[in-house]
């Protein structure tokens, strides 16, 4: 049987990774979690209820090192998502943002390192790594901007430019994540991901905005704008994300050390304007919404080039944005609004 660990394993990624996982029987799966974050209590609630034989919760903070080195041995695979994940908050208390982020990995990685060092281990990094992204030509439009000289969007040749807190707590554990392949020989792989979405998310406009519009907007609540709206992300469904890990995992010989972009790509953005658009015709409704002023290093455009994944591995996206928010608002319709 292999043995897996999922740190932060009821948030949204999590959760669905590990149902993606317990689908094997062959797969035991254990999720440490401490609980902090709005939802995941619903989705710890859910995994529970399931009653399977392959699965084990252990309640535990990433920054517990003592009680790292008691549960962390003999896994095979081990996907690091614990983190704080909110630009906002890392302003507000950057230092337990680092003692999260970046301490909470490096503990990880030692635990690793001393205890199942034959382990896999994927990590959940972010665009943010890059910062602003001011340098970049942009292109502006009515509803949106486009960039001008990366057609195919920012790969992993962009230069790191760490522009909060969070990105320098995320981009510090990033890079760990990487050095301890090349100097421990961990075989290790980083994902800087771009907006991911679908259903076992609570979105707020902190982060998860994809399904905090959609959540908002079928509350009929008003959806509050940072910016002018124009800015742009790539979207990825969950169950693409989920297959990337795997094939990552398939393809370790060729993966390890190695640090992947990885989004919805050029063929599946939204700008905010864009999405609210989309939901009002999907809704049939008129959506409330109303502009503030924009966050400090707020990027204008991001759009992940997947290219070096994808020829690694043969990765392709199969769900397509309209079919990814048809799908979210499905669940959000059953899960959230009574």
């Amino acid at each position: 049987m292999k043995k897996i660990l999922i740190t932060g394993g009821v948030g949204f990624i999590g959760v669905n990774l590990a149902l993606d996982l317990l689908k094997d029987k062959e797969n035991f799966v254990v999720i440490y979690d401490n609980l902090s974050r709005n939802g995941v209590e619903k989705n710890l609630k859910y995994l529970l209820t399931l009653k399977l034989k392959n699965f084990e919760f252990i309640k535990g903070d990433i920054r517990d090192y003592k009680k790292l080195k008691e549960i962390v041995n003999g896994y095979d695979e081990i996907y690091h998502l614990a983190a704080q994940v909110a630009v906002t908050k890392s302003v507000e208390s950057p230092i337990e943002d680092f003692e999260i982020n970046a301490t909470g990995t490096l503990y990880l990685l030692e635990t690793i390192r001393k205890n199942c060092p034959s382990a896999i281990l994927i990590f959940s990094s972010t665009n943010k790594v890059y910062g602003e992204l001011s340098h970049l030509k942009l292109k502006e439009d009515k509803k949106r901007y486009y960039l001008v000289d990366r057609k195919n969007g920012i790969d992993e040749n962009e230069n790191l430019n760490f522009h909060s807190p969070y990105g320098c707590s995320k981009g510090t554990a990033d890079q760990y994540i990487r050095d301890y392949y090349r100097i421990y020989g961990l075989k290790t792989v980083v994902f800087r991901q771009s907006c991911i979405y679908g259903p076992f998310q609570y979105g707020n406009e902190d982060q998860g905005w994809v399904a905090h519009f959609v959540i908002k907007s079928i509350l009929n609540e008003k959806i509050n704008i940072y910016g002018n709206g124009k800015q742009v992300r790539d979207i990825l469904f969950i169950s693409d994300l989920i297959n990337a890990y795997k094939l990552a995992i398939k393809n370790i010989e060729k993966c390890k050390g190695e640090i992947f972009n990885i989004g919805g790509g050029n063929k599946n953005t939204f700008s905010l304007l864009e999405l609210i658009e989309f939901l009002e015709k999907k809704l049939d409704k008129k959506i409330e919404y109303e502009f503030f002023d924009p966050r400090p290093g707020d990027q204008k455009v991001f759009i992940s080039n997947n290219r070096k994944f994808e020829r690694l591995t043969g990765w392709k996206i199969k769900i397509g944005k309209e079919e990814g928010i048809e799908k979210l608002i499905k669940w959000v319709k059953k899960n959230i609004i009574r």
